[in-house]
């Protein structure tokens, strides 16, 4: 009984832990797409939405999760994000088309 306490206990510090470096790679991938397309990266975090079980292009089971984030072009709104990653590598971002902040003489 105490060897499976333990088993679990240190399960879950492992889940935890890389739960943190997924999150802080989502948050990297956020900044940098906000920053290429000359967005905000609002309130510099992003929201765990989905987490399952995937394969990768080798086949091997690794665990994949979608990421929320929202960016602005005028500062005025709010475009939701998500990014997804598989195993701690950017599988697909997603960034809706947004209006350029260009402003017409005519």
């Amino acid at each position: 009984m105490e060897t499976a306490l333990l088993i679990a206990a240190i399960a879950m510090a492992w889940f935890w832990l890389d739960s943190l470096h997924a999150r802080d790679i989502a948050v990297e991938a956020g900044k940098r797409a906000a920053e290429q397309y000359g967005l905000q990266f609002l309130d510099e975090t992003v929201a765990s939405s989905k987490l399952w079980a995937a394969r990768d292009e080798n086949g091997h089971m690794r665990l994949q999760r979608t990421y929320r984030f929202e960016v602005s072009d005028t500062g005025a709104d709010r475009l939701p994000c998500s990014v997804i990653l598989l195993g701690k590598k950017v599988d697909k971002l997603d960034m809706p088309a947004y209006r350029d902040n260009v402003i017409s003489l005519h």
